[in-house]
């Protein structure tokens, strides 16, 4: 049976196709236990966040000097909705990104004895109270986002 590996994930930030050579996503989930009389009695719910990093070649780096170019600067961007999809036959995995707002680190790491293309890091974080969804289950519950503006 076929599992799923980072060569069977596909990326899209907007409206964008990308070739992540490397992608990561972090959930950062701040619920905690209560205690009473230090024996544990119950769970409180706590903030969120999440963040990740994404690592290109110049030729898929390239597609986001073009979407930075039509906003003006690369901090002119807006944040993008996007999605990791991978698919081989009976597993699937699909995680749905809200709100991605793209940042640049590591713009140049160069190595003149050659060997490797060059990379380009790009993290963002999640902006969006749509927070994520995998496979169509958002990580939130309905009423954690129902008073939030977004």
């Amino acid at each position: 049976m076929s599992r799923i590996s980072g060569m069977n994930l596909r990326f899209t930030i907007g409206d964008m196709k990308l070739k992540a050579n490397k992608f990561t996503l972090d959930i950062t989930d701040n619920s905690a236990v209560v205690k009473t009389n230090g024996i544990p009695d119950g769970s409180v719910d706590g903030d969120v966040e999440a963040s990740g990093e994404m690592e290109f070649t110049t030729s898929q780096f390239n597609l986001l000097v073009k979407v930075a170019k039509r906003f003006g600067a690369y901090r002119g961007m807006p944040a993008f909705d996007g999605m990791g999809f991978g698919n081989v036959g009976k597993e699937e995995l699909k995680v749905e990104m809200f709100g991605m707002k793209l940042k640049i680190s590591n713009l140049l790491d160069v190595d003149s004895n050659g060997g490797n293309a060059l990379m380009h890091k790009v993290p963002f974080d999640i902006t969006s109270p749509d927070f994520i969804h995998i496979n169509g289950v958002p990580y939130l519950r309905d009423d954690e986002t129902a008073d939030v503006i977004g």
